[in-house]
């Protein structure tokens, strides 16, 4: 919890990484609705994050280094923790996010090539020390992910399979490496299919 956040009851924090076209966004939606918690996103989670959110991922922006990524990225998460997350957790309600930390470990610190150490002391300076309780990764075959994203891509996406199978191989490494706080959750199948592995993983961990 960030150092300025002031005492009190506490909400879960839990999110959902995975590659692009994965079905987190989804299934964060379902999560929050069911447990009545606050459904975030990264970038965009706030005003000044959504202002960030258009600049990193509008194809237009192909010049955007790969550090500028990062930083912008960051950045938008310093602010979300600040004005919605660590508020809504000191408050006690629960918050579900779709992407965090994780996401910035995965594309820009492999994906990128800028390096992991980099890019987690670029992160554990923005997030003021706090950390999710639990991070669900939902498991989806790389090529079948990026067939449910159709044409309509954005800057990040374009990238194509080469990164998406990097973040893939990076989000699996992280999973394995801390899986007190990560659980795998299988992807495929229908929304409900899904949703329901992830409520026995949530009420598991979480009594949720």
């Amino acid at each position: 919890m960030p150092a300025d956040a002031s005492p009190g009851p506490k909400g879960k924090f839990i999110v959902f990484e995975g590659g692009d076209g994965s079905g987190k966004s989804t299934q964060a939606r379902v999560l929050a609705e069911r447990i009545g918690a606050v459904l975030t996103r990264e970038p965009g989670g706030t005003a000044v994050g959504a202002r960030i959110r258009s600049l990193v991922l509008d194809p237009v922006h192909g010049e955007m280094s790969d550090r500028t990524e990062a930083l912008l990225m960051a950045a938008d998460r310093a602010q979300h923790v600040h004005e919605r997350i660590a508020p809504a957790l000191v408050s006690g309600q629960h918050v579900v996010s779709d992407r965090h930390v994780a996401s910035s470990l995965a594309y820009q610190g492999v994906g990128r090539g800028l390096g992991l150490e980099v890019v987690s002391d670029l992160n554990a300076f923005a997030v003021n020390g706090l950390s999710p309780d639990l991070v669900i990764l939902l498991g989806v075959d790389a090529h079948d992910a990026r067939d449910r994203l159709g044409s309509d891509l954005d800057r990040i996406e374009h990238a194509g399979s080469e990164l998406a199978e990097l973040v893939q191989e990076t989000y699996r490494g992280l999973a394995a490496a801390d899986p007190g706080r990560w659980a795998v959750v299988d992807g495929r199948g229908t929304i409900g299919d899904v949703a329901r592995r992830v409520d026995v993983v949530v009420a598991e961990r979480l009594g949720l």
